[in-house]
């Protein structure tokens, strides 16, 4: 049995009814980690009612409550993005009404490389090739992936040894979508070689990261407002802003990194306003505000970002506070 512990009695797990999941869910039961369930049906596949039904069925069984969100969405190119991006509004909804304290999601180590793969492919740096974590804090809860350092054929290995249910969901055999393609061609068959060498390195690259002591924490935070400290070096405010996005969904491709450093004041994917200046850098929602003269000229006065200002107005944020917090 994979042994587990964790200091929260309110916990929510990601279901899906595959390999996973649901081994994920009886070790949470063998460690007797309480927790309920969070699953959702996109219906594009027949199969699903049934996974559906045996998350209930487990639910049940167990005295565990069961979320069920149902959504309808075509099955084209930007399938898997839409689909991450609901999933996880549902599933901070559910954190922000429930208070669940955390959060548990069943990657594994072949999900770890598989993401290790893809940044590396597309030239990305240390942050976004490890930008898989056991655990995050966010504002609100823990994301936790107890999962990361076993094998999905360790875990199939178990579900079958114990005569566990699970389902296997047959989008994640096709080729098109780059992850899948990743996986048959290869993470899967590297890891079955070198599971015991890529833990182990995982591990050694972790270690490497956290040496290297990277002060993320916002000097000012309020609700989507994050001010940084400039620290006058393009690679490590990258990462910085990297880090900020990462929490808020959005991952950053090359071209928009470079843009960022480039331009200094802008909006990416439309969304969020990033502006690097002097001595901070600023990044917050992107909004449109009519603002009065008299709010615009003190923070002229305080050197409030130009594209800033709208979302600070609409949010009704003190700039008093910003300069506290700041000074």
């Amino acid at each position: 049995m994979i042994k587990l512990e964790f200091n929260t009695s309110k916990n929510l797990l990601a279901f899906s009814a595959g390999i996973d999941s649901s081994a994920l869910f009886f070790i949470l039961l063998e460690n007797n980690i309480p927790f309920d369930l969070a699953i959702v049906d996109y219906n594009v596949r027949e199969q699903s009612k049934n996974e559906i039904l045996y998350a209930q069925e487990l639910a049940l069984k167990y005295n565990k409550k069961c979320f069920v969100k149902n959504v309808f969405l075509d099955n084209n190119s930007n399938f898997e993005q839409e689909a991450r991006n609901i999933r996880y509004t549902f599933f901070e909804e559910l954190v922000s009404t429930h208070a669940y304290q955390r959060l548990f999601t069943a990657h594994q180590l072949n999900d770890k490389l598989e993401w290790f793969l893809m940044q590396f492919s597309k030239g990305a740096g240390l942050l976004e090739i490890l930008g898989i974590n056991e655990n995050e804090k966010k504002e609100n809860y823990y994301l936790t992936r107890p999962l990361l350092n076993v094998s999905k054929k360790s875990l199939l290995e178990y579900l079958d040894k114990n005569s566990l249910k699970y389902f296997i969901d047959e989008s994640n055999l096709s080729s098109l979508y780059t992850r899948n393609k990743m996986r048959h061609e290869f993470s899967t068959s590297f890891l079955n070689k070198y599971e015991k060498g890529v833990i182990q390195s995982f591990s050694y690259l972790h270690n490497d990261l956290s040496s290297l002591k990277i002060n993320k924490e916002a000097l000012f935070k309020e609700k989507d407002l994050e001010i940084f400290r400039n620290l006058n070096d393009d690679n490590l405010n990258i990462r910085i802003i990297d880090y900020s996005l990462k929490k808020r969904g959005l991952l950053l491709s090359k071209k928009q990194r470079d843009e960022i450093l480039m331009q200094k004041e802008l909006v990416v994917s439309h969304y969020f306003s990033i502006a690097i200046k002097e001595r901070f850098i600023y990044i917050a929602k992107e909004t449109k505000e009519t603002m009065p003269k008299k709010f615009k000229e003190k923070c002229r006065v305080l050197k409030i970002p130009v594209n800033i200002r709208a979302y600070i107005y609409k949010e009704n944020i003190s700039l008093e506070n910003i300069l506290k917090s700041l000074t």
